[in-house]
């Protein structure tokens, strides 16, 4: 079973979503405390299993509404996904990925760990 894993940072706190295997699969933002990051780990638990994914990257793709997963294509041509809540919220985002199919199988696994993991703080 997947975890969030809450740590500090210079600015502030953030939490990384890890697979069983202990791979990062969605990274936060920073918050100002860990309230508020605490209430972005219930907005991923919340949001990832509905989510829609739009794929980005096609030319004509269908605009899906939110909560959504976007798949778009970085500068450096790596593939990467960001979570957005129902406001239109960015609440976490992937590691790049060099083969779409990579991307889609991250975004199943947010949708498969997301909902029972656990929260832990480092």
């Amino acid at each position: 079973m997947g975890k969030f894993v809450i740590r500090e940072t210079q600015t502030g706190v953030k939490f990384d979503l890890k697979a069983t295997n202990g791979e990062v699969i969605l990274t936060s933002e920073v918050y100002s405390g860990e309230a508020a990051c605490k209430k972005g780990i219930e907005s991923v638990k919340k949001n990832a299993p509905a989510a829609a994914v739009e794929n980005q990257t096609v030319e004509g793709y269908t605009v899906q509404k939110h909560p959504k997963f976007e798949i778009y294509a970085d500068k450096a041509g790596e593939f990467r996904f960001r979570l957005k809540a129902t406001n239109g919220e960015i609440i976490g985002v992937s590691e790049g990925y060099k083969a779409l199919k990579s991307a889609e199988n991250g975004i199943a696994s947010v949708q498969k760990n997301a909902p029972d993991a656990d929260v832990v703080k480092e």
